[in-house]
């Protein structure tokens, strides 16, 4: 019954006619920008670089958009620039979003950008900023002058960096072991590393790098600083003969060889306790004899030094006659040549002496004595108690080796 139907209805009803001036009545209170949302992201950047900063707009119905910097400055409003600084530039402005580029980012961008939106109620995000600092080539420098035998100790320095880079040294594409600090200035770092080893004269030359890197940095990128090592050592002479062999009347050119750090700038030739002779030109590293005599044989030196010590080399000079037949110096030294020629036939009569053994002990039961004869350059084998096989011809005296085997 109807009586039945209005008791249903909740109290706050009314009547029929009354619901649908409701209805627009809170419409009109919930107003044009209901519903309407905006959202933001955070941006990272390294400085210097392009900067994209969005705010996406959920239902817009064309109320006021408003950009604001860190410093709650109006950067635009409602498309339209408000602050005169032209690195930030208006990308985008459509009803899904608000696109604003910064460019040429600095220190002083960071911070959170507030994207308004005015409607009834205010609605704004926050989107963070972060500008990040990317290491420059580092700075090498050495502590002391390296010297053969010491150490080195070198220092790489980055003086501006966010977040504090990571300082690595490497030598011989092997990372060393460094000792790294840091210290903050502001809102970036100063980091330093150094390192240390011990250094020979063949390290003279060499490349020690220096590499840092951060987040600022593209992934497999970082900065380097290579050094070239400089040590010191004290200098060596070896002289070198235009010619192996020279006769009466040939000139002659001798060439003192040198190395060192730091390199001697003066280097002196002698002829053992006699002064040169008159003919001879001494230039530098060069001694020219031109026109020789035999009373320009001697021992003639070449001396060179720097701070760290002194070097002397050495050169016999003979002067044959013109029509004299001599043999170049070779240069491997005759012992050297004696010994193993001296080694390859302890070597032969070795095996000589195991092949005897092995062929009487294969042949069965043997008594006596067997002697091993060498003559000259071969060798005869004797049987039975001093029984003596005699065949071919003796090339001349020989040794023997007596071997003394028992039966089987």
């Amino acid at each position: 019954s109807e009586r039945r139907r209005r008791r249903r209805r909740p109290p706050w009803a009314g009547p029929r006619r009354f619901q649908w001036p409701l209805l627009l009545l809170w419409a009109a209170a919930a107003g044009p920008g209901a519903g309407q949302e905006v959202q933001t992201e955070n941006v990272t950047v390294a400085e210097g670089g392009v900067a994209e900063i969005t705010c996406r707009l959920h239902q817009y119905d064309g109320s006021i958009v408003v950009i604001q910097n860190p410093a709650r400055q109006t950067l635009f409003f409602n498309g339209t620039r408000a602050l005169k600084d032209e690195r930030f530039q208006l990308e985008e402005f459509s009803p899904r979003r608000v696109r604003i580029r910064l460019s040429d980012a600095r220190l002083e961008d960071e911070g959170g950008y507030f994207c308004q939106l005015y409607t009834e109620d205010t609605h704004h995000q926050i989107a963070t900023l972060t500008v990040l600092v990317a290491p420059e080539n580092p700075v090498v420098e050495v502590r002391e002058q390296a010297v053969e035998g010491g150490e080195v100790e070198l220092s790489c320095l980055v003086p501006r960096s966010r977040p504090a880079a990571t300082l690595r040294w490497y030598r011989d594409r092997k990372e060393l072991k460094g000792v790294s600090s840091s210290q903050e200035n502001g809102k970036v770092w100063s980091v330093a590393s150094t390192v240390r080893f011990r250094v020979d004269r063949k390290d003279d030359g060499g490349i020690i790098i220096c590499e840092a890197q951060n987040q600022a940095l593209p992934s497999g990128h970082s900065k380097q600083t290579q050094y070239v090592l400089d040590v010191q050592y004290s200098p060596t002479a070896r002289i070198h003969a235009s010619q192996a062999v020279v006769r009466e009347g040939d000139t002659l050119v001798l060439t003192c060889a040198v190395t060192g750090n730091p390199r001697p700038n003066q280097i002196r030739w002698n002829r053992g306790n006699e002064s040169l002779p008159e003919r001879a030109e001494a230039v530098g590293e060069t001694l020219t004899l031109p026109g020789l005599v035999s009373a320009d044989n001697g021992t003639y030196t070449c001396e060179a030094s720097n701070k760290h010590g002194h070097a002397r080399a050495l050169y016999v000079l003979v002067v044959y006659d013109p029509g004299a037949v001599v043999e170049a110096q070779t240069s491997v030294p005759y012992a050297i040549v004696g010994g193993i020629l001296a080694l390859l036939v302890f070597l032969i009569i070795c095996v000589l002496v195991g092949m005897v053994w092995c062929s009487v002990r294969q042949k069965g039961e043997w008594g006596g004595a067997w002697t091993l004869r060498l003559v000259g350059c071969g060798a005869r084998k004797e049987a039975g108690p001093r029984a003596r096989v005699t065949r071919g011809r003796s090339l001349g005296a020989g040794f023997q080796i007596p071997l003394h085997l028992g039966p089987r």
